[in-house]
């Protein structure tokens, strides 16, 4: 029996999404600044979503982890760059920069897609990229203030941000290659294993960490409230990497790829006025600008594909909607 478009639901779950992913980025600031290092929180991210989502595949249908040993190259680098990396990235940059910003910065991954799709696989796409390229190259201008003795941002934080675009891009080229022999649950699965294994190799030998430290309470920017690091880092795990994961994946039933990704540019408005409200990182008057310029661009880099692209594993193949967030 066929499946049962519902455009409101693939929308509702869509925004729900990127609405978890922003809170993401804020709850992910307040645990850098009580102490864990980017690589670790990225590998317990990671981990932590592999465990979750492993197990629940497991028990809803185990059949769909069956995995050949020619899958695992393809899977370790998808895991290792499109999800380990780009997650590591956008930590480094929502550590030095607003969170807000980074996303912005990390959003531009659709230029990259189109661009890539135009210069190397040398497919068509609408002359209408190089006005998005344009616009999002002038937003970014105006988001860094470059004006102000060569930009106003740490040049670190934004290196990371384009880096974990560049990520971002990969993970979705690779995705759309990746679901044409798996589904994408398995396919979003898997890489998080391997990207678990990564950092779980990787991290102890980049950074120290006293896993002690997750006991401690941290306030959390909300009156005199105070947490415990562990549960700031539970939150980070499942509402901020599986349940959006979960909930992109299920927009892709009742929404087409594309309209999915215009919906899911929302995440930076999202993301800058949760951090505006809760960590107040207040935005200059050009910075919200250039963010709306770049968004603009973003979207047109959208819809310049004029093939249609299978879907991907999460959130959406043509459109990056941090995971990394």
């Amino acid at each position: 029996m066929p499946h049962t478009r519902r455009p409101a639901v693939g929308y509702l779950t869509t925004v729900a999404a990127a609405g978890l992913f922003a809170v993401n980025g804020t709850v992910s600031t307040l645990a850098l600044q009580a102490g864990i290092p980017p690589t670790w929180l990225t590998a317990l991210r990671c981990g932590g979503a592999a465990v979750g989502l492993l197990a629940a595949l497991a028990l809803v249908s185990p059949r769909r982890l069956r995995l050949t040993w020619r899958e695992v190259p393809f899977l370790a680098v998808f895991g290792v760059v499109g999800v380990a990396l780009t997650q590591f990235l956008y930590f480094v940059a929502i550590g030095r920069l607003p969170v807000g910003i980074a996303l912005v910065f990390e959003m531009t991954a659709p230029i990259g897609i189109a661009l890539w799709v135009r210069l190397v696989r040398r497919e068509p796409v609408r002359p209408r990229i190089w006005l998005a390229l344009g616009l999002s190259l002038a937003g970014l201008v105006l988001v860094a203030q470059v004006w102000q003795g060569g930009g106003s941002l740490d040049p670190v934080g934004v290196g990371a941000g384009l880096a974990a675009a560049v990520c971002l891009a990969t993970y979705y080229l690779m995705g759309e290659r990746g679901t044409a022999t798996r589904d994408p649950v398995a396919l979003t699965t898997w890489t998080f294993v391997a990207a678990g294994l990564f950092w779980a190799v990787v991290a102890p030998f980049t950074a120290r960490f006293d896993a002690g430290v997750l006991g401690e309470r941290v306030p959390v920017s909300l009156g005199s409230l105070t947490l415990p690091l562990w549960l700031l880092v539970l939150w980070i795990v499942v509402l901020g990497a599986i349940t959006p994961f979960w909930l992109s994946i299920a927009a892709l039933r009742h929404l087409p790829p594309t309209t999915a990704g215009l919906v899911a540019t929302v995440e930076p408005v999202f993301a800058a006025g949760v951090a505006w409200l809760w960590l107040e990182q207040v935005l200059s008057g050009w910075q919200v600008a250039g963010g709306l310029v770049v968004l603009t661009g973003i979207a047109l880099a959208q819809t310049a594909r004029t093939r249609a692209a299978g879907p991907a594993p999460a959130p959406v193949p043509e459109t990056p909607a941090p995971l990394s967030r």
